[in-house]
Order: structure tokens, then C-alpha cells, then sequence
């Protein structure tokens, strides 16, 4: 066994574990008295700075400013690694909710904090009750102002990036908010998906100009989903730019 992977078994992995399920405790309790807000971005982004410290990952942001902070948005973003998660909710300039699962409210714990932090859930079950779920979280984007965060791959990419579903596109649409594409370069460097082993290394959570969805209907959701998927692709093959603003974990 490699020495950065026996650093990883023995002291990366339990340290991050433990950091989690303190601040999951702390998120849970506060969320009785706060269920959704700035305490709990607070909660979300220092875990994220801890956790990422632990990892020895450094993300750098760019496009920050290409997202209103007064718009809510479907944000679209690659999937490569469980350090994905940590990097945007550390890195990205707005809140969002994330599209979890409808299973994970039977799950003791998790699925009662998905419910008071105001999560959003679709059903995978039937075509009929995933449109019925869809369609019900559209509607909370619009009647809570919330952004969502989904991965439209649907899982980890061991190599490139997967072809996007068109679930994103359609909540965009139907919720009537613009699609906000983003691209995650490096996270799967720091922990390939399937793997164990972290190494030290810098991220960049990369923007994109947002989509709008005006004048857009759902029979429209499949040229939108290609057209996002697309702008991932490109930023995702982009140089390193200059001009980026640096997130570092030990600064948070």
C-alpha cells in the first residue's frame, strides 16, 4: 500500500467522517429553531472548508459574477467525484438547495433534515410520479425562490462526462428559471469516483453564462439539455484562466 493511500485510511477519511458528523449534528439541531438560511449556509460552508483543509484541496472560482444573486437558478454541473459536493457548496457565490432522492426521507435522520432544510425531492419510482415530482419541485423553486443544484449525469463519471438527462432542463423549464451551467475540473484528480485514495491537488468550480428559459416550453428540454451539456463540455476543456478568484479552505 502507497503511503498517500495509507495517509488517506488512516487519517483523511476518519478525520472527514468525524467533521461530518459533527456538523450534520450541529445542522440538525439548529435547523429546529432555523431550518433554512444563513445559519445553515454557515453550517454547509464551513463543513466544506474543513472537510476540503483535510482533503489538502485548494478550489479556485471562476464566473462568479456571471450569476445574479437576485435570480434563482437550475444549476447544472458535472459529477466526477464525491468532492464534488464539498467544492460547490463552498465555492458557489449563491445558496441552492440540492434535488435529492425521494428514498433518503425514509432514511432515519438524513430524511428528516433533507425536509426542514427545504431540499427538494423527486420520485424515481414510475414516469408518473417522477413528471407528478418534477412538477411539484418547479413549482417550490418558484414559491420559495430557491436555486437547485443537479447533476444531470445522474452518477459519478470514472472517465469524461456522461450525457446529460434531460430531468434539468425540464425543471428549468417548467419552473420558468434560467439554467445556470457549471464545470468541476480537477475534483476527479483529488478522489477518483470508485476510489479511496485522496491526493493534493487545486480545483476550479468554473460558471458559465446562465440559459434562459423564456419562451422556452418542455418539448423544448431536449435541445436545452444539449445546449447546457454542450457549455460544460467547453469549459470543462478550457485553459486555466487568469482571472479567477481563489476559495481556500484554510482562509474560511
Amino acid at each position: 500500500m502507497s503511503l498517500g493511500r495509507l495517509r488517506s485510511w488512516i487519517f483523511t477519511i476518519p478525520v472527514a467522517v468525524l467533521i461530518t458528523a459533527v456538523m450534520i449534528t450541529l445542522a440538525v439541531l439548529t435547523s429546529v429553531v432555523a431550518p433554512s438560511g444563513v445559519l445553515q449556509r454557515f453550517w454547509y460552508r464551513a463543513w466544506a472548508a474543513m472537510v476540503l483543509f483535510v482533503f489538502r484541496a485548494k478550489v479556485r472560482v471562476v464566473g462568479a459574477e456571471r450569476l445574479n444573486p437576485d435570480q434563482n437558478y437550475v444549476i447544472a454541473s458535472n459529477h466526477a467525484s464525491l468532492v464534488d459536493t464539498p467544492v460547490l457548496l463552498g465555492g458557489m457565490p449563491i445558496p441552492f438547495k440540492f434535488l435529492a432522492k425521494q428514498e433518503l426521507l425514509r432514511v432515519p435522520f438524513i430524511g428528516w433534515y433533507l425536509r426542514r432544510a427545504g431540499h427538494l425531492t423527486v420520485s424515481r419510482g414510475s414516469i408518473r410520479s417522477s413528471i407528478e415530482s418534477m412538477n411539484e419541485a418547479a413549482r417550490l423553486i418558484g414559491e420559495r425562490h430557491v436555486s437547485v443544484l443537479i447533476f444531470p449525469e445522474g452518477t459519478r463519471s470514472a472517465e469524461g462526462m456522461q450525457k446529460f438527462k434531460e430531468g434539468a432542463a425540464y425543471l428549468a423549464i417548467a419552473a420558468g428559471v434560467p439554467m445556470a451551467p457549471v464545470a468541476l475540473v480537477g475534483t476527479g484528480r483529488v478522489l477518483p469516483a470508485k476510489s479511496s485514495h485522496f491526493r493534493a491537488g487545486t480545483v476550479e468550480l468554473r460558471i458559465g453564462e446562465p440559459v434562459s428559459t423564456a419562451g422556452r416550453t418542455l418539448k423544448d428540454r431536449a435541445v436545452l439539455t444539449t445546449l447546457v451539456e454542450q457549455r460544460v463540455r467547453e469549459m470543462l476543456e478550457r485553459e486555466s484562466p487568469r482571472d479567477s478568484t481563489s476559495y481556500s479552505p484554510e482562509a474560511s
